[in-house]
């Protein structure tokens, strides 16, 4: 039976967040489970963060930049604050068979699991699915990996890198060849671990209601190389229903033309302009009349077919005039259009001071540390933001008094094992 829970919800007019009652045991690493549980720690669930003892989750080294502690000395690299907030860090060596009993006792206690080591490695320990779930019928154990538990990949290592390779990202993205620098690229953040992450939230948050509903945990297998191919959407599509293989073409769009970044006379924007209606706006406020009614232009069909003349003659238009000009003249027309933002300029431009984009939460070892807001918004049961990513074990006494009932001589006597 589940046990454990965090006591009953407490009445209406307290905001408690919609997974307040929720216990997670997070035992993943690096990005896509760590992606994963802050959002279920956002939304109110308790995260319960185990790590190595003296090391810690990997991107906690993965750096510079470091953050710099109160006293004037290295931290934990920024990376980690990026997927770690609203967790309390334990740290338990599983490998020793005291440390795995602890971590059995704590998934007795949890409703949910995560982890992400390679396919087999945590029943090692007794710490696989089929083990916690007979202690736990309730437990919702998610694993993930890079390639699932059963295909010929299910051995692999599976990084964000190689998955952006080998489910199709890569060959979408790039200079097209014979452009300058044409090359397969990656993108610039690990957004198969994203995907990953959001995708397993959302099982995580399926599997909840299941076993509301019916006390039943499950098994979730999520796989890196899954989601980035999920990911693929219309390009997949392009060649699953169309029958056309997708390369590269830079910043243009596959199915939409013209839908790219233009060198203005002073820098880069974006044109997006996304059917017939606004390609007519874009023509007239730009003075191009004539090719609104060019047969080879006028619908997106004719467009993405005759993309190279097009874009051939609006070069040159573009490049007469300054970004902030043409910016104002294609708002001016209801043509969809945009800067390219630098970070910083990301999170200095209004609309994201006024969405509220960064917060800042007081950090034990460094003070006031800024991150990147949630962007879910909830009308009743919003995002929290109870905790600051967590030193290495700053909280192992805690949970395992509070929670385990664990007296501090019986803690003292696991550190001093070096289980803890």
């Amino acid at each position: 039976m589940l046990c454990g829970a965090r006591g009953e919800i407490k009445p209406q007019e307290t905001v408690l967040g919609a997974l307040s009652h929720i216990r997670v045991l997070d035992l993943s690493r690096v990005l896509a489970g760590p992606f994963a549980t802050q959002i279920l720690g956002d939304l109110g669930a308790e995260i319960i963060k185990v790590e190595k003892p003296g090391e810690g989750d990997e991107t906690r080294h993965f750096g510079p930049p470091f953050l710099k502690t109160d006293d004037g000395r290295k931290g934990d690299a920024v990376y980690f604050l990026s997927a770690n907030r609203n967790k309390k860090s334990v740290t338990i060596d599983f490998s020793r068979p005291e440390g795995a009993a602890l971590v059995r006792r704590l998934a007795r206690r949890a409703h949910v699991v995560v982890e992400n080591f390679k396919t087999g490695a945590l029943a090692r320990y007794g710490l696989d699915y089929q083990r916690l779930a007979a202690e736990n019928p309730a437990l919702i154990y998610c694993s993930l990996t890079g390639f699932g538990h059963d295909g010929p990949y299910k051995d692999k290592a599976g990084y964000d890198y190689l998955i952006q390779g080998m489910a199709g990202l890569m060959s979408v993205t790039g200079q097209p060849d014979g452009a300058p620098g044409a090359e397969p690229m990656k993108v610039g953040v690990a957004v198969s671990d994203v995907f990953t992450g959001l995708y397993a939230t959302i099982a995580i948050q399926a599997a909840l209601i299941h076993q509301s509903r019916t006390g039943e945990g499950q098994q979730i297998d999520m796989a890196l190389f899954d989601c980035q191919a999920a990911a693929m959407v219309n390009q997949a599509m392009n060649y699953l229903a169309g029958g056309m293989v997708p390369g590269r073409l830079g910043n243009a769009h596959p199915n939409i033309v013209p839908y790219q970044v233009f060198r203005a006379a002073d820098g880069h924007l974006i044109l997006a302009v996304a059917n017939d209606g606004q390609f007519r706006r874009f023509c007239a406020g730009a003075g191009l009349d004539g090719l609104a009614t060019d047969p080879r232009f006028a619908t997106n069909g004719g467009r993405v077919e005759h993309r190279e003349a097009l874009v051939a003659q609006l070069k040159p238009v573009f490049a007469a005039r300054g970004t902030a000009d043409w910016i104002g003249l294609l708002e001016a027309a209801n043509v969809p259009c945009g800067p390219i933002n630098r970070i910083d300029q990301v999170f200095g431009d209004p609309h994201a001071v006024a969405r509220g984009l960064k917060i800042s939460l007081e950090h034990r070892a460094a003070g006031s540390v800024d991150l990147v807001a949630s962007p879910l918004r909830l009308a009743k049961t919003p995002p929290e933001y109870r905790h600051a990513p967590p030193l290495l074990g700053e909280h192992t006494d805690e949970i395992l008094h509070e929670i385990l009932g664990l007296q501090q001589a019986e803690i003292a006597k696991l550190r001093a094992d070096g289980v803890l």
